[in-house]
């Protein structure tokens, strides 16, 4: 029986103005390593779909497990009784889809070794190795260690002609060794981010390679210094770090929902609002966000989102201005927009599609420009690397970031390693203090599974990026 074909006849049927249908499988695996016992080793799988009905400037969603005629017709029902219910409700505040043409077509992300064929003995025997490596090392007493692998196969179908199939795979993993004094704990973390691949991706990374390393820099953190007094300083940043302030003060912002006041319940809502497009400077003139998925190996980049929208690349700020927004089918009419740049994602079936950042990054240096380099240039600053605790208020305007591991510049030498250093800023402060960026040699991308934004709460996943990048004259400070 074809489903979809059934759930869009019986939508149209009804009167609705539009609808969609997604047909989603999604098999997830979960291996949580605690030094060396096996804390959590999860396996699932989640089979069933979500409808969509638009109607009088209202959607309607309901969704369901059960595979049969009858329950599909009861499901589409559902939806376009809710629709017409919300129609009631938002008089004033219609909502218009932008146009949109069909497509059919097959997307799936690039996948050498299938993860799931992969036995779960030699995943978590690869974890334990580092393990047993980084607690060779007396100081390190605690090691956490996690694998976390997906693989969704959905069917898209609407009711303007458009039949998707897609496949996409990702694999998050990570490990931290934590050093511990009489006086002091400091962990550090070998934390790539997630990455849309198969199981190549953990051999490319060289997990156990990687563990000296880690745990060497554990040990020298916890008997390191801290900062006594905040300053201006200037800043260093790593792609790791650098991804997590950009989701913060970059991504959410320009979320067209978030920006429209849609969004405020979960992180607030944006200071980036509609009459700074083009005008305001968000940064310095050296400073250019892509909004990309059709980024290799991103998070985001799905061949298509739940509007059926293929995947797009576009400036979001360019030379420094507020450029653009990432938009859906039904927020980009609110400024005017023609067409919509596809960032409407559902996590499961069961979740309704809402506005998720894209593949965002900041573009390489144009000039020729390495980490010694910039290092050399600096007389008196802070390399941080790696992501550590964050704060942002509201607006996504004043914010506060952390790290995993600091270096003291000194006369353009990376002199004593630090421990507990936070810097603090403001949009647009922290980005048009921005001097010097890498060039393309040295960017590197970090991504994100874990983004958490709606009600009920879905987790969007994206991937950041950059290369090592300069930011004067900036409040950094240390902890306790």
């Amino acid at each position: 029986m074809d489903y979809s074909q059934l759930a869009m006849d019986t939508a149209l049927q009804l009167g609705a103005e539009y609808a969609d249908i997604r047909i989603q499988n999604t098999h997830s695996e979960v291996i949580f390593i605690r030094n060396l016992s096996v804390k959590a080793l999860n396996e699932g799988e989640l089979f069933g779909y979500g409808i969509r009905v638009f109607k009088n400037g209202a959607w309607g969603f309901a969704h369901n497990n059960i595979f049969t005629s009858q329950a599909v017709q009861d499901t589409v029902k559902k939806a376009m009784i809710i629709a017409l219910n919300s129609a009631k409700i938002n008089k004033k505040h219609k909502l218009h889809l932008s146009p949109e043409r069909s497509y059919k077509d097959k997307f799936k992300s690039p996948m050498q070794i299938d993860p799931f064929k992969i036995s779960v003995k030699d995943k978590v025997d690869s974890l334990l190795e580092v393990s047993r490596t980084l607690l060779s090392y007396a100081p390190i007493k605690v090691v956490r260690s996690y694998v976390i692998t997906e693989q969704n196969e959905k069917i898209f179908a609407s009711s303007s002609g458009t039949y998707l199939d897609l496949k996409y795979t990702h694999i998050t993993p990570m490990y931290s060794a934590t050093a511990v004094t009489e006086k002091d704990t400091q962990s550090r973390s070998f934390n790539p981010g997630g990455r849309n691949a198969g199981w190549e991706y953990m051999e490319e990374l060289d997990l156990l390679g990687n563990a000296p390393r880690v745990a060497e820099e554990a040990i020298m953190k916890v008997n390191a210094e801290t900062l006594k007094e905040e300053k201006r300083r200037d800043l260093i940043l790593d792609p790791a770090n650098l991804s997590l302030t950009m989701h913060e003060s970059v991504g959410h912002p320009t979320e067209l929902d978030r920006v429209l006041g849609w969004e405020a319940d979960y992180a607030g809502i944006s200071f980036a609002t509609p009459e700074k497009l083009g005008v305001f400077q968000y940064g310095s003139p050296i400073v250019n966000f892509l909004g990309d998925n059709l980024l290799p190996n991103g998070l985001a980049t799905l061949g298509y989102d739940d509007d059926g929208v293929p995947g797009q690349k576009w400036y979001i700020i360019k030379d420094g201005i507020l450029n653009e927004y990432g938009s859906t089918r039904d927020t980009i009419d609110f400024i005017n927009g023609q067409l919509s740049r596809g960032c409407n994602r559902a996590t499961y079936y069961f979740d309704f599609p809402i506005n998720r950042i894209p593949n965002l990054y900041l573009e390489a240096g144009k000039k020729e420009l390495s980490p010694s380099q910039l290092i050399n240039d600096t007389e008196d600053g802070i390399i941080i690397e790696g992501q550590g605790s964050f704060s942002i208020d509201q607006h996504r305007v004043n914010f506060q970031f952390g790290g995993d591991l600091f270096w003291e510049i000194k006369n353009g030498k990376k002199t004593r390693m630090l421990k507990k250093v936070l810097y603090k800023s403001n949009n647009p402060e922290f980005w048009n203090s921005c001097d010097a960026i890498c060039d393309q040699r040295y960017w590197k991308s970090w991504g994100v599974s874990n983004c958490g934004k709606g009600q009920p709460p879905q987790t969007g996943r994206m991937t950041h990026g950059a290369a090592p990048s300069r930011f004067r004259k900036i409040r950094v400070g240390g902890s306790q």
